[in-house]
């Protein structure tokens, strides 16, 4: 054997011993079991991270039913909309530099877009900050010919053929064209594909090798089929691949085109974590990070559970969480095994909330969980019966995750 070659995969090798020698809270690998059991998932990578350190990574159940692959810490996921908030760095990083401003007109940009109208016949004058928010009202592009757009730029006339959906900022509505408009622009600005910028500028430095808009080969042996309950809801059926994502004459599309694997994405997420810098080098700057980490919504209702049936939950919605609400909570409305092993603490940033309803700082090197035995150490906590009323209420009225610029 070659010996570059007998050292690369020595190198694999001993990667990937040391991810299964990564710790595991005690708890989550039951509850995602249970959860495999239930036909909910066909498995699951879970991990936890702090600003420096792996606090748990753990496997559970199937990357494909079919041949019966096992999950491991390098299974390859279709992200989604875990694109988003990459998305919005990218934007961040180059207002940094003073290359733009989220403030900006689109127009600056995408002249084209100086042409738009709002339903209402008015210039639409949309700003980046807009179409990150998903409030600028663009319509979507849809139809034969986005389907055949091999690259952003080819994107735009469907964008702005598409009547728009309502007044810009008159309220909160999900909306794809934005924020891959947002990924043409950082094309424009950088002068490079919204593909090759995120490797140089974020996937290379930060070592997330197997990030990629367009999974080879090697990556595609490693990767999660995606399953959905069948009609009876008693057993999981495969979901063909979506279509627009992942061949290479498609678009880098930043709403949802992204593969990852969870040791990668953690990488990303330690770097947040970290206040935009990781291992030596600064990606975004402190004033980026309490933008990307401050709610630029204003009041607007946001997001998907704005309902009694989801418990209003749509409020502050987006990339993070300012506050959340006790697991004793998700845990009447969905019966999960997980939230049990959670309450009554979840990390959220700086600051959570505990089963009695009062709000309790988190150190920064603290746990992920509260572990059993730390809370027996504890003990319960309780507040005064005057004051338990009134700290539930307001807690229940800040308890969605914050909006954020990536909502």
């Amino acid at each position: 054997m070659h010996p570059r070659l007998l050292l690369a995969g020595w190198a694999f090798s001993a990667a990937l011993a040391a991810l299964s020698a990564a710790p595991e809270l005690a708890g989550v690998g039951a509850a995602m079991e249970a959860m495999v059991a239930k036909h909910e998932v066909a498995g699951a990578v879970t991990m936890v991270v702090d600003k420096d350190k792996v606090l748990h990574l753990g496997t559970t159940g199937l990357a494909d039913i079919g041949t019966g692959r096992k999950m491991a810490p390098d299974t390859l996921f279709w992200i989604a909309s875990m694109t988003k908030p990459v998305t919005a760095a990218a934007i961040l990083m180059l207002q940094d530099e003073g290359k733009l401003r989220v403030s900006d007109p689109v127009a600056k940009y995408l002249p084209k877009f100086a042409d738009l109208k709002t339903p209402s016949g008015k210039p639409a004058d949309l700003t980046i900050a807009q179409i990150l928010t998903h409030t600028s009202g663009l319509g979507e592009a849809a139809g034969p010919g986005a389907q055949k757009a091999r690259t952003l730029a080819e994107l735009v006339p469907f964008w702005l053929a598409a009547p728009m959906q309502y007044e810009p900022g008159e309220k909160w509505r999900y909306t794809q064209s934005g924020i891959n408009a947002a990924a043409r622009i950082v094309e424009v600005v950088s002068g490079m594909s919204f593909d090759v910028f995120l490797k140089k500028r974020l996937f290379g430095p930060l070592g997330m090798k197997d990030t990629t808009f367009y999974p080879d080969p090697p990556h595609r042996l490693r990767m999660a089929t995606a399953y959905a309950l069948d009609k009876d809801g008693a057993h999981l059926e495969a979901v063909p691949p979506r279509p627009e994502f992942g061949p290479r004459d498609r678009p880098p599309q930043g709403n949802g085109g992204l593969y990852s694997t969870t040791v990668d994405y953690a990488r990303f997420c330690q770097m947040l974590v970290n206040g935009g810098s990781l291992s030596g080098r600064r990606y975004l700057s402190a004033a980026a990070m309490k933008f990307l980490s401050t709610p630029q919504t204003g009041d607007l209702p946001t997001g998907f559970f704005q309902g009694g049936t989801f418990g209003q939950h749509g409020m502050d919605y987006g990339w993070g969480a300012r506050h959340l609400r006790a697991a004793a909570s998700a845990r009447r409305r969905r019966g999960d095994a997980l939230a049990r092993q959670l309450r009554p603490w979840r990390r959220v940033g700086h600051a959570g909330v505990d089963r009695s309803g009062q709000r309790r700082g988190l150190r920064a090197d603290g746990p992920a969980v509260e572990l059993p035995e730390q809370r027996r150490q504890r003990g319960p906590t309780r507040l005064p019966a005057s004051r338990r009323g009134r700290t539930r209420e307001a807690m229940n009225r800040r308890s969605g995750p914050a909006r954020r610029l990536t909502a």
